[in-house]
């Protein structure tokens, strides 16, 4: 906890203006570390926010602390503590979590987040024509079926009707019936479909876009119209099933009775439970939960989103289940930015557009660092593997391990780092074998995966130098470590560990460490069956102890209990109302359903505490002691000079 609090202390404290300006003048020196108005000015208004009023008594204040702060840091470092190997570690441990945030939170996770949360507020009704292709097809397979979608493209921008097409053309079963209609859609509702998603909000209403891949093959996406998006309803419902054209007006006349019962005032949940025929939401009124757009077909839908107000219910429509009321119990309002993002970035990381943004950053890193890559190298040693490379028993190999495989940044990767990598992920190998893939197929994977872990892991190495930001970051995290362990050692372990000097400490202040006048009580507690006794057992007590009031009146069970306790003047204000003399007792005083009745055993003068009774106490008194001393030293060793005229600009 101390380690925490110290951490996040310095990245408060520590946090800097990212840039230092050329006419961004030097506040204060503490020895030869200089400290600018930019970082002073950044950190003073981001700690007290709008308490910030640039007085000169607040940043004077805010001075003495950043000084001391400052002070601490540079003492860390004369004791060397960022050489310590353990404390290296932990700094390179918040690194790599700090690097993997900033890279992929902010640089593919936020951006991802920001375009689904704008997607969100509308919905888009699309058709589409599929051209099936496999993932794993062929280069001519492939190749034809994008010239087939080309070519339908074609026709479509020539006039050629949309749906015809579809019927003719698309391989998705369901365009014989409906036309490649698929309806209204909205963000993240098909999970690996990204790029149809893109399609839809991405392509005017009436136009048609151009081929988009997926898994399945080529789509051609018609965008047919928008809307506001729905959001989602809470609702509930009564359903009459019609399984023929027979039962019709059977089914009927049982949903028109429902209906009547509700317009004459019945309650919605006990008419679902008397007339609904879903078995699975009848006995709980019909309720349905929460549910957006798409989870039921376009009447049942059209008619919870019409109704105005909560508590409304519709009149009686039919689906292909039957006839149905549906009433409204709640509309969720559309959420704003920040209380959407972190559902969104749970569904984001489950959904292939997040990894095909991190594509597209290995990409950009590929280009910027200048990959190279030795293919002859990567072909020769695919070449040379054998059926062995998908079991655990492949070994590593004896030769070849020293040739390039790749640069990046200039920095050669060599074909050991790929055996390494292989060796250390053997379970991936036997699974991609177990799951039907070849040898090469399973070896581009991994020769994939290991070469953007390669690319992220170089661009992790350049964050300092790319971002000045990132750089003040680690800088934070770092100070942060050096400010704990030296706190650590100058003032928490002295503190704990110096018995002598805590002694010493206590006797000379010793007159901070007193009690206040302190009454020893007994509380009755008498259970809320027992109420009658209570005028029998305050007389008890005013002329007995504890144990005899008990014996008297838990004769055959236990009617009453008593705690006793020892209260400073201030800390209970059921004492604290009562004249504090010994013997007093109380009136009966609620307590819950129960009574308690308190007697005043005894009142204690003001005394001093013992050591062991305010150890507490004094053990944070004498480190406050110690980082003050500790402060004034430091003030000693190092020269601090304040630049008074760029202080007084800053007053205001």
């Amino acid at each position: 906890m101390m380690k925490q609090l110290a951490l996040i202390l310095c990245i408060t404290i520590g946090s800097i203006q990212l840039g230092i300006a050329q006419d961004d003048p030097v506040l204060f020196t503490v020895g030869d570390h200089p400290v600018h108005v930019s970082e002073f000015d950044y950190i003073y208004k981001k700690t007290n926010g709008s308490k910030a009023d640039y007085s000169e008594q607040s940043l004077q204040e805010y001075l003495d602390l950043y000084v001391n702060f400052k002070l601490k840091v540079q003492e860390a470092r004369a004791m060397e503590l960022d050489q310590v190997p353990a404390l290296q570690q932990e700094l390179a441990g918040y690194r790599q979590q700090l690097a993997n945030t900033y890279l992929m939170d902010r640089q593919v996770m936020e951006r991802l987040i920001q375009e689904a949360y704008e997607r969100s507020q509308k919905d888009v009704d699309i058709s589409h024509i599929l051209i099936s292709v496999g993932q794993n097809a062929s280069p001519q397979d492939t190749l034809e079926a994008f010239d087939l979608a080309m070519e339908l493209k074609a026709q479509l921008d020539r006039g050629a009707d949309f749906s015809e097409l579809a019927v003719k053309h698309s391989t998705d079963p369901s365009a014989k019936v409906n036309e490649g209609r698929i309806g209204y859609i909205s963000v993240l509702q098909f999970p690996g479909f990204y790029a149809i998603e893109n399609a839809a909000y991405n392509t005017p209403v009436n136009d048609v876009s151009h081929p988009v891949r997926t898994h399945l093959g080529y789509h051609l996406v018609k965008v047919n119209a928008t809307r506001p998006a729905r959001g989602e309803v809470e609702a509930a419902h009564i359903l009459v099933r019609v399984k023929d054209k027979s039962e019709e007006p059977k089914a009927q006349a049982k949903i028109n009775e429902a209906y009547r019962e509700l317009t004459d005032g019945a309650k919605f949940a006990e008419i679902a439970k008397k007339y609904s025929e879903d078995q699975n939401t009848a006995p709980i009124g019909g309720y349905l939960g929460v549910f957006g757009i798409r989870k039921y077909e376009t009447a049942f839908e059209d008619a919870v989103f019409n109704l105005e107000k909560d508590g409304d219910f519709s009149r009686p429509f039919h689906s292909s289940l039957g006839w149905h009321i549906i009433q409204r119990i709640s509309k969720k309002e559309n959420l704003s930015y920040e209380e959407a993002k972190r559902r969104l970035k749970i569904k984001i990381r489950n959904d292939n557009r997040f990894q095909m943004a991190q594509d597209k950053l290995v990409a950009g890193i590929k280009a910027e660092a200048k990959f190279k890559e030795n293919s002859d190298i990567k072909d020769a040693f695919m070449n040379g593997l054998g059926a062995d490379f998908l079991t655990y028993q492949w070994k590593k190999p004896a030769k070849g391990l020293d040739a390039t495989l790749f640069m990046i940044g200039g920095k050669e990767v060599l074909v050991e780092d790929f055996v390494n990598y292989l060796m250390k992920n053997a379970g991936q190998r036997v699974r991609m074998a177990r799951s039907g893939n070849d040898l090469k197929t399973a070896f581009t994977s991994l020769y994939e995966k290991f070469v953007n872990s390669q690319c992220i892991a170089y661009e992790e190495s350049q964050l300092e130098n790319k971002y000045p930001d990132f750089k003040a970051l680690m800088r934070e995290y770092e100070e942060g470590i050096l400010l704990f362990e030296a706190t650590k050692q100058q003032v928490w372990d002295k503190a704990s560990q110096d018995s002598v000097g805590l002694v010493a400490f206590y006797n000379n202040n010793k007159k901070n460490y007193t009690w206040n006048k302190r009454a020893r009580v007994s509380t009755y507690s008498i259970s809320n069956g027992s109420v009658d006794l209570a005028p029998k057992i305050r007389k008890l007590a005013k002329k007995n102890p504890p144990a005899k009031v008990l014996a008297a009146i838990n004769t055959d069970v236990e009617l009453l209990t008593v705690t006793e306790g020892v209260f400073e003047a201030g800390q209970n204000e059921a004492v604290d109302k009562l004249n504090w003399k010994r013997g007093m007792v109380s009136t009966a005083i609620p307590d819950g359903s129960d009574l308690m009745i308190i007697k005043i055993e005894e009142v204690m003068k003001p005394k001093p505490k013992t050591l062991a009774e305010s150890r507490g106490y004094v053990v944070a008194d004498f480190q406050d002691f110690l980082e003050k001393k500790w402060v004034a030293d430091l003030k000693s060793k190092y020269e601090v000079k304040i630049n008074d005229d760029v202080f007084k600009g800053l007053v205001k």
